[in-house]
């Protein structure tokens, strides 16, 4: 070293910084590159992409890589600022010459190339990740020498070397969702999110409730079997024979005015129509009930419980609306049918509706894990039938009985303005 110049090492000891800033700033940029859009990218054939995820497919070689370069590179550099500390201050030159370089590799080959790494990935890892690949070609054996004996000794300590896979959880999926922001419309975000949670959702809490079944006794007369086949306000219609429970199956509008047409509607002739029941057990998730209904290719079923007694409807239309939404109706509470939005701000609600879909429409926080209308709710809350002007707090929201009937609870109002939430 006697024989190079002071400026000569000067400059050489600049070069090692900038290598160890690229040490530095290749490390933190392949670490932080988005695996999702690396993989999207690399499936577009985006050179620099192929590249970083090929060395990705081998992290441990990577950091190795990346590690002995660096190492190398700064304890090069110590050993030259070393002698230029002695060259210029004498024996006191190791301590300057010590405390200058860490102060100037600390900002210019760590902080600063790491930071503009973290903030700019892709544009320092896509470049860099070409010089990677060939010094990994020319230090592999070295590299996977330092893996080798690294390994060793994390196997002494108990320590097992695993490959971690990048697959996404639930809730991890339902993070990244929310956090798309503009990238992906509310709208769209909202049916992710919806389909996520399709498997916590059971058909009880979609189906039609058995009393609100539209139905029609096949022992009816049959001038009343016609009108109630022609006045039904859906496409299927379920018919059975004296009780629900003895249900014979579902007939199509479109087969029965098509029996009408040619002059052939009668009884016999709309048993034969009928099409054979399709039945869905109680407690079926929707994800499960959605892949039932393709494979099966069906689009409505009846819901029964464990004794076979019928519960409830379900419709392929159904579940679809839980994904993207009602098709048919407004959510606007003012537009609801069970619920009436009053002068006083209160609302006036039929207490049949379906707990699930009145906290979406108005966005409430009734609990959901247990009885599934509100009528259901305040029963189980006061373990009897409340007489009307009874009044309760129900998961923080003042409700007030209104009209009881028929051995339920009818009609409630509820005061959302003066919510207040439950204690936990």
């Amino acid at each position: 070293m006697d024989a190079i110049s002071t400026s000569a090492l000067l400059f050489f000891l600049f070069i090692l910084i900038l290598i160890s800033a690229y040490f530095s700033g290749s490390e933190t940029a392949m670490m932080t590159l988005n695996r999702y859009r690396l993989r999207h990218l690399a499936s577009n054939n985006h050179k620099g992409a192929l590249r970083a995820s090929k060395l990705l497919e081998r992290p441990d070689r990577l950091i190795g890589l990346i590690l002995i370069g660096n190492n190398l590179v700064n304890i090069l550099a110590s050993a030259i600022a070393t002698i230029i500390g002695i060259r210029l201050w004498g024996d006191v030159g190791v301590a300057i010459a010590t405390g200058a370089l860490t102060l100037v590799v600390l900002i210019f080959a760590e902080v600063t190339p790491k930071t503009i790494a973290a903030l700019h990935p892709e544009r320092i890892a896509f470049p860099s990740s070409f010089l990677l690949r060939g010094l990994l070609i020319v230090l592999l054996p070295l590299v996977k020498t330092v893996n080798l004996i690294t390994s060793g000794f994390l196997r002494l300590f108990g320590v097992r070397s695993v490959t971690t896979q990048d697959a996404l959880s639930q809730e991890e999926l339902r993070t990244v969702v929310h956090e798309a922001g503009a990238l992906i419309p509310q709208r769209h975000q909202d049916m992710l999110i919806s389909i996520l949670d399709l498997e916590k959702v059971t058909v009880e809490d979609i189906m039609v409730p058995r009393s609100e079944i539209y139905a029609i006794n096949i022992n009816d007369d049959f001038k009343s079997i016609n009108k109630q086949v022609f006045l039904s306000p859906n496409t299927r219609v379920l018919l059975y024979r004296d009780n629900i429970d003895d249900a014979v199956g579902f007939v199509h509008l479109r087969d029965a005015l098509r029996l009408q047409s040619k002059e052939q509607f009668s009884k016999s002739s709309l048993l034969r129509a009928v099409k054979e029941l399709y039945f869905i057990p109680e407690g079926t998730p929707l994800n499960v009930q959605l892949t039932n209904f393709q494979q099966n290719k069906e689009k409505i079923g009846i819901v029964v419980d464990e004794y076979g007694d019928i519960q409830g409807l379900v419709t392929l239309s159904d579940i679809l609306e839980e994904i993207v939404g009602d098709f048919t109706t407004s959510m606007a509470p003012a537009a609801s049918e069970d619920v009436n939005i009053q002068q006083d701000g209160s609302y006036l609600i039929d207490a049949t509706v379906n707990i699930r879909e009145l906290n979406k429409e108005m966005d409430w926080q009734f609990p959901t894990d247990g009885p599934k209308t509100l009528n259901g709710l305040i029963l189980e809350y006061v373990e009897d039938i409340p007489p009307p002007n009874t009044s309760m707090r129900l998961a923080g929201y003042p409700v007030e009985v209104i009209d009881v009937a028929d051995n339920m609870v009818k009609t409630v109002r509820v005061i959302p303005e003066q919510y207040e939430p439950p204690a936990t």
